[in-house]
């Protein structure tokens, strides 16, 4: 995990971050008004922060389910050994895959954990047999797939 220098936000820097990450198109007028700050200052705010690494892009939020992504996976993988080798190599063949949209090394019973898209459950089961089981080093899976989406990802809290 990467050790990142935070620095202080003011109040003004987490409203910035509030109104871009609920709508990143804004203008800087409309940012500046929505904020309640003139917009030069908020331009030089905004800027900063970005290239502070604060805000590392924008995009636009899109419905899988309107693409035809209708099954959520949650996929816990266990690998062989843990070398760093074995632990690259599966790393690497996860970037080869667009339906695997995040991916985690995480602390537990699992060494990694997937989030898959598909668009159904047939097309899930072609790519867990076909290609997830085929990946390097695996020794072990778990498919856990959401039924219902309670709260989606709208945003980081900024506190």
């Amino acid at each position: 995990m990467k050790s990142v220098e935070t620095k202080l936000l003011d109040e003004a820097d987490r409203r910035i971050l509030l109104a871009l990450q609920s709508n990143g198109r804004l203008s800087n007028a409309e940012l500046a008004e929505a904020t309640g700050m003139s917009t030069s200052p908020c331009w030089r705010r905004t800027r900063r922060l970005e290239e502070d690494g604060y805000i590392q892009g924008y995009r636009a939020v899109i419905d899988r389910n309107r693409l035809g992504l209708g099954v959520l996976v949650y996929v816990s993988v266990q690998i062989d050994t843990h070398s760093a080798e074995e632990a690259n190599s599966f790393e690497k063949a996860v970037a080869d895959y667009p339906q695997i949209v995040s991916c985690h090394s995480v602390g537990g019973s699992a060494d990694f954990l997937l989030q898959v898209v598909c668009r159904d459950l047939d097309d899930y089961a072609e790519f867990s047999m076909n290609r997830l089981r085929r990946m390097p080093g695996i020794k072990a899976m778990t498919s856990s797939f959401a039924l219902k989406e309670i709260k989606p990802f709208e945003g980081w809290p900024i506190l």
